[in-house]
């Protein structure tokens, strides 16, 4: 999969994330953009050590369920480390 593809591939399912996973992640939609673009790097390594299948082809199921398992992934650690900030006075 060409550079371009796989940006679409990490955008799209970053966005797909966020509907799945609502709520106060912290940032807003282009950061969660990026972290679709990095979970979809981490769905796709994931994905080759423990099913040998990787992101290798945009239109291929098994390369979306990655993408956005990784999305999700990322987004969940965003949310513990930048989510809960405590509001003092």
């Amino acid at each position: 999969m060409n550079f371009i593809a796989f940006l679409i591939l990490g955008l799209i399912a970053g966005a797909i994330a966020k509907m799945i996973l609502p709520g106060k992640q912290g940032g807003g939609w282009i950061v969660t953009l990026l972290l679709g673009v990095v979970g979809a790097f981490l769905g796709g390594w994931l994905g080759n050590m423990i099913f040998g299948v990787g992101v290798d082809e945009f239109w291929s199921i098994s390369s979306w369920l990655l993408a956005i398992g990784g999305a999700i992934i990322v987004l969940l650690i965003w949310g513990l480390i930048f989510g809960r900030k405590s509001k003092t006075a």
